[in-house]
C-alpha cells in the first residue's frame, strides 16, 4: 500500500512525485492523461525508484492503492480541473480521508472546497509549493493550510519532502482555510517585486554604466556573495553570461522584452486594495508587466517622441565612476528589495488578524529560507526581526533593517535620480522609496485631501487639536450643506 497518492503529472507533479519516492516513501501516481502517468513511472525506473513509484490508469484502482487515512495530492491547473478532480476522488474516498490541493489556488476556493469535501466527512488541505521545478524534485516550500487535523498524519512526509535549511525543514502549518494558499500568493507577489527591482538594476548598470554582458554576470556573482545572496540574483548572474546557441551575442539580448503572468501577483495587488495595505512595490512590478505587454505600442511610442526630440536611453560608454555606480546600484537594490519583502509581510499580517489565522510570520520567513523561488540570506534576519517583536507592523521599523536602511539612503536617492535624469524607468525602486519616505514622515498632506473631500461630498474629517468629526461650509457660492448629514460619510 501507498503512503500518499499524486494526481497530475506534469511537471511540478512528476517531479514532486519522485521527490516523494526518493525520500522513501511508497507513492500511487495518476494522470488523466495515460502518456503522463507512462512518463512518470519511465523516469521512476531510470532513476531506480521503481519499487516506490507506482501508475495507475483509473481513480478506483488508484484510490484503493493508498493507505488509511488516505491522502491524496492534486496538482492540476487551478480553477475548475481541481473541482473535476475532487469530484471523482470524493466519491472513492471515505471518512477522514485527506485531500491536498498543492496548486496556486485563489484562498476563497480553498475555503469553499473545505466546507464542502467536509459533507462527506473528508478533510481538506491547500499548500502552497514554491521551488519550480527544481525545488519539487529535489526539496520545495511548502505552506500547507486548511485542517489541522489532516496535517498531522502528513507532517512526518512533509517534513523529509520539503527543502531542508539550518533551522529545520521548509514547512510548517501556515493556518485554517485558505492560509496556505493566501501565503503563497503573497510570495509570488513578493517574487514580482523582487525580480522588477532586479531587472531595474540590470537597466541601470547596462544603460548608464555601460556594462558588458561578462561584467554584469560577474557583478551579480560578487552581489550573490553578500547581502543580497538569493536565488533570483544567482540565476540573474547566470543568464547574463549563457551564450545564444543559435546565434552570435547573448541569450537575454535576443529574447522579447514581453513579460507573461499567471495571475498571482494580481491577486495580491488586489488583496493589498482590499485590506488597505500599500503595496507600491508589488503593485509597480505588476504595472511593469502590464507595461511590457505593450510591446507594439511602446515600438510606436518610441518613434512618435523621436520625432519630438525625445530619444530613448542610449548605452552609455563606461563611466568613469563605474565602480561607485555598481555600488550604489547594490545599496539601492538591498533596500528596495526589504521594502517588498515588508509589504508582503504587512498584507500577510492584515489578513490574518482579519480571519484570524494566527500566522507565524517569522516562521515563514524560516521555510522561506530554502527550496522557493524567494529564498535569500536575509530572511535569516526577517526571522529574527519577527522573533524579536512578534507583533512587528512593518519590518522599516524593526531597529536592524532601519539601520541598514538609514545606511543606504543616499546611495538610493542617487541610483533613482540618476535614472530618472536618464530617462530610465525604474518603478519598483521609485515606489519603494517613495514608500518608505511616505512611512517615516509623521504627518503627510492627507489633511488637504480630506478637506477636498469635504468640500465637495461633505465626507467631514478629524481635527488635530480637538476630538470628534467636523464639516466645514468652505465657500456657500457651491452649495455645500452646513451640516454633515451621516457618519457614513467618515470613510
Amino acid at each position: 500500500m501507498s503512503e500518499i497518492g499524486l494526481v497530475g503529472l506534469a511537471v511540478m507533479g512528476q517531479n514532486f512525485a519522485l521527490n516523494v519516492a526518493e525520500k522513501g516513501f511508497r507513492i500511487s501516481v495518476y494522470n488523466r492523461s495515460p502518456a503522463g502517468t507512462e512518463a512518470a513511472v519511465g523516469r521512476a525506473n531510470k532513476e531506480g525508484l521503481d519499487g516506490n513509484l507506482i501508475g495507475f490508469d483509473n481513480i478506483p484502482d488508484f484510490v484503493a492503492s493508498l493507505q488509511k487515512p488516505r491522502r491524496v495530492m492534486i496538482l492540476v491547473r487551478a480553477g475548475a480541473p481541481v473541482d473535476a478532480v475532487i469530484e471523482t476522488l470524493s466519491e472513492q474516498m471515505e471518512e477522514g480521508d485527506i485531500i491536498i490541493d498543492g496548486g496556486n489556488e485563489w484562498y476563497e476556493n480553498t475555503e469553499r472546497r473545505k466546507e464542502l469535501v467536509a459533507k462527506k466527512g473528508l478533510l481538506y488541505m491547500g499548500m502552497g509549493v514554491s521551488g519550480g521545478e527544481e525545488g519539487a524534485r529535489n526539496g520545495p516550500s511548502m505552506m500547507p493550510g486548511g485542517s489541522k487535523e489532516a496535517y498531522a498524519p502528513l507532517e512526518h512526509m512533509l517534513a523529509k519532502v520539503a527543502a531542508q535549511v539550518d533551522d529545520g525543514p521548509c514547512v510548517t502549518y501556515i493556518g485554517d482555510g485558505g492560509a496556505g494558499n493566501f501565503v503563497k500568493m503573497v510570495h509570488n507577489g513578493i517574487e514580482y517585486g523582487d525580480m522588477q527591482l532586479i531587472s531595474e538594476a540590470y537597466d541601470i548598470l547596462r544603460v548608464i554604466g555601460g556594462a558588458s554582458n561578462e561584467e554584469l554576470s560577474q557583478t551579480f556573482s560578487d552581489w550573490n556573495k553578500g547581502e543580497l545572496e538569493s536565488f533570483l540574483i544567482n540565476i540573474t548572474s547566470i543568464i547574463c553570461a549563457k551564450p545564444d546557441d543559435k546565434g552570435e551575442g547573448y541569450l537575454v539580448d535576443k529574447i522579447l522584452d514581453k513579460t507573461g503572468m499567471k495571475g498571482t501577483g494580481k491577486w495580491t495587488v488586489q488583496q493589498a486594495a482590499e485590506l488597505s495595505v500599500p503595496a507600491p512595490t508589488i503593485t509597480a512590478s505588476l504595472d511593469g508587466r502590464f507595461t511590457s505587454g505593450l510591446k507594439e505600442e511602446r515600438v510606436e511610442a518610441a518613434k512618435f517622441y523621436e520625432q519630438l526630440g525625445v530619444a530613448e536611453p542610449s548605452v552609455a560608454e563606461s563611466p568613469d565612476d563605474k565602480a561607485a555606480l555598481i555600488d550604489d546600484v547594490r545599496q539601492a537594490l538591498y533596500a528596495s528589495k526589504i521594502c517588498s519583502y515588508a509589504q508582503g509581510m504587512a498584507l500577510i499580517r492584515a489578513k490574518s488578524l482579519e480571519k484570524e489565522w494566527d500566522i507565524d510570520l517569522g516562521s515563514l520567513a524560516r521555510i522561506w529560507k530554502g527550496g522557493c523561488i524567494i529564498r535569500a540570506v536575509f530572511l535569516d534576519r526577517i526571522k529574527q526581526a519577527f522573533g524579536r517583536k512578534a507583533d512587528l507592523p512593518n519590518l522599516l521599523v524593526d531597529p536592524e533593517f532601519g539601520a541598514d536602511i538609514a545606511a543606504r539612503i543616499p546611495a538610493w536617492r542617487r541610483v533613482v535620480q540618476r535614472a530618472v535624469a536618464a530617462g530610465i524607468a525604474v518603478p519598483g525602486m521609485t515606489a519603494s522609496l517613495a514608500y518608505f519616505d511616505a512611512y517615516r514622515r509623521s504627518r503627510l498632506p492627507a489633511n488637504l485631501v480630506q478637506a477636498q473631500r469635504d468640500f465637495f461630498g461633505s465626507h467631514t474629517y478629524q481635527r488635530t487639536d480637538m476630538e470628534g468629526w467636523f464639516h466645514t461650509v468652505w465657500d456657500e457660492s457651491f452649495g455645500s450643506a452646513d451640516t454633515a448629514t451621516t457618519s457614513a460619510y467618515n470613510n
